[in-house]
């Protein structure tokens, strides 16, 4: 069967009239009235008042991120690493055979296409940002040392790149995971339309009907939008950075950022309109080429015996410190504890939770025929590997150059702090290596394109969910919300960079009440799947019992103590 057939007829399956809530979808216009109305609604609101009183705004925004993260930064460690055992626990148990479609279907996408789609969507661009950056900063004590990472050591660098992977390992990628299975089994296995809240079926019932599921979409639409936008408006800081660094252009400024930020959304358009079979999964196939060649590059440019090491030793103490780390709530340095809680960890929690439903709606969507233990191992162990070697790839090479080279990724400012360029670090390291400057353009148009395949995956998440759960909802509305991204990064940008960040800490916010979406969803995975379970062993007994009755039958039949049943004889016991 073609892949355009099997698309549409998935399509006809998912959209299934009796699976949409009553009033759900307004027939022409393909849109959810009650869901589509209010998410613009409270995307132009915010965005207005942010533009108006960006001061004001912000330190609100400020004061309440504040508290949540000193009230509640245990309970995002603690919530985060008990879904790394939930995720762990449905691929591993029985639970794991599950099929995420009907039993004799085999996956919509093939391997690879499959993990470069849901590998970009997740979290690429944040790698090439961050995969530098990051141990650099933890290295340099930014903004404290709260955790004991030593300063200007071999054991604190090794401590750096450590710290960085816990922040992309298991625990983000397992987060995904809760939402992901249960999308994909509400959508897949049962016919759902694609949207949040039938992933708390098993625990609402015929509530996620109603005005409940109705706020969980419209949550999930805002969350997704103030997260894409804001990722698209500090990216293309990142890139015009790296375009001033190679002397393209000279000081970078708004008329740069909104070009940008055009050009990434008319090419991010473009691909959400043509769809997950072209735009989408050509673009992100040739992002995960474009990283793998990057990767190379500086493996063999760069201290390679030493990084290969690295990577074995990472590895390992990844998973020996791994449950140490989790729960380091850094409770006893005080006030400079929860203030590294907030650059740190307890951000990143927040940051991936608030990112859950987009990227779990995603690789929902591209998850159809595959097994919960096959999605489970896709989701979370591939990406933990890849990260560990990044890592160690970009960041163990940085901090080599500061442990035995020439240094000069660290700086300190006017009062002899330790600084890090965090725009600049990836293409400092560059270029330092023979050919840097190609280079350099080619890891510029690698961060454009995941820039690109980030927003047109955030684009059709949340035009699926504002269509009412269509997977292939009208163009209209791809083209709309594209470009409502787009306008909403450049319009929080324009006035500077504290609206856009508001922006960031507001879709932060989201995680916390999402935190408990989550938890149900925990809840529904385990009594849909259990109630799965119980089922096909009915119906294995069932075979059992008729094939056991059967052979009793023949071997009576064969004894000739009963008449054979299919020879129509009265099948009376002999004399």
């Amino acid at each position: 069967m073609k892949e355009e057939s099997l698309v549409a007829e998935t399509s006809e399956a998912e959209a299934a009239p009796s699976a949409s809530p009553k009033g759900q979808t307004s027939g022409h216009k393909g849109i959810a009235p009650r869901v589509f109305w209010p998410s613009v609604i409270i995307v132009l609101a915010f965005v207005l008042i942010s533009v108006i009183f960006p001061d004001t705004v912000a330190e609100i925004v400020g004061n309440i991120q504040d508290a949540v993260i000193g009230t509640f930064s245990w309970y995002y460690l603690l919530l985060v690493s008990v879904f790394v055992a939930f995720a762990i626990w449905i691929g591993v148990s029985h639970f794991g055979d599950i099929k995420l479609g009907p039993d004799d279907e085999g996956p919509e996408f093939g391997l690879g296409s499959w993990f470069a789609m849901l590998f970009a969507a997740g979290m690429g661009i944040g790698l090439v940002f961050w995969g530098v950056a990051e141990p650099l900063n933890h290295f340099a004590g930014i903004p404290n040392r709260a955790t004991g990472i030593e300063e200007g050591t071999v054991a604190g660098a090794h401590d750096s790149i450590l710290q960085a992977v816990l922040h992309w390992g298991l625990h983000p990628w397992a987060i995904y995971v809760v939402v992901g299975v249960a999308i994909a089994y509400a959508i897949h296995r049962k016919k759902r339309p694609v949207s949040i809240r039938y992933a708390l079926e098993g625990v609402l019932g015929k509530k996620v009907n109603g005005w409940i599921g109705d706020v969980i979409d419209v949550a999930a639409i805002c969350g997704t939008l103030f997260g894409v936008a804001t990722s698209l408006g500090l990216g293309v800081m990142q890139v015009a950075a790296g375009l001033s660094f190679i002397d393209v252009i000279e000081e970078p400024n708004n008329l740069t950022y909104v070009i940008l930020i055009g050009a990434i959304t008319t090419a991010a358009v473009v691909s959400v309109v043509t769809g997950l079979k072209k735009g989408i999964k050509y673009i992100s196939n040739i992002n995960l080429g474009l990283a793998a060649a990057l990767l190379i590059f500086v493996l063999i440019a760069g201290p390679t015996l030493f990084i290969f090491r690295d990577i074995v030793q990472t590895f390992g103490d990844y998973l020996q410190n791994i449950l140490q780390m989790s729960v380091n709530t850094t409770a006893y340095s005080g006030e400079n504890g929860t203030e590294w809680q907030g650059w740190w960890t307890t951000y990143y929690w927040a940051w991936w939770i608030s990112w859950a439903p987009f990227v779990g709606v995603f690789i929902a969507r591209i998850s159809r025929g595959r097994t919960v233990r096959q999605f489970v191992a896709g989701v979370l162990l591939v990406p933990t590997l890849v990260a560990i070697i990044w890592f160690c790839v970009f960041g163990g090479t940085a901090l080599y150059r500061e442990l035995f080279g020439q240094g000069g990724l660290i700086g300190v400012d006017e009062e002899g702090a330790a600084t890090v360029d965090t725009n600049t670090s990836l293409f400092g390291l560059i270029d330092g290596m023979p050919g840097g400057t190609v280079v350099i353009v080619g890891a510029i148009i690698l961060i454009v394109l995941f820039f690109v395949t980030s927003s047109d995956s955030g684009s059709l998440v949340v035009d699926m969910l504002a269509s009412g759960g269509d997977p292939n909802p009208p163009t209209w509305s791809r083209v709309f919300w594209g470009v409502a991204e787009g306008a909403v990064a450049i319009a929080l940008l324009l006035p500077g960079e504290d609206s856009l960040s508001t922006l960031q800490l507001v879709a932060i916010l989201i995680a916390l009440p999402f935190s408990v979406v989550m938890i149900g969803m925990c809840v529904s995975i385990w009594r849909e799947f259990s109630a799965e379970r119980r089922a096909a062993l009915r119906a294995q007994r069932r075979m059992q019992r008729d094939e056991l009755a059967d052979h009793v039958t023949s071997s009576l039949v064969d004894a000739g103590v009963v008449d054979d049943p299919e020879t129509g004889d009265d099948g009376k016991v002999k004399a």
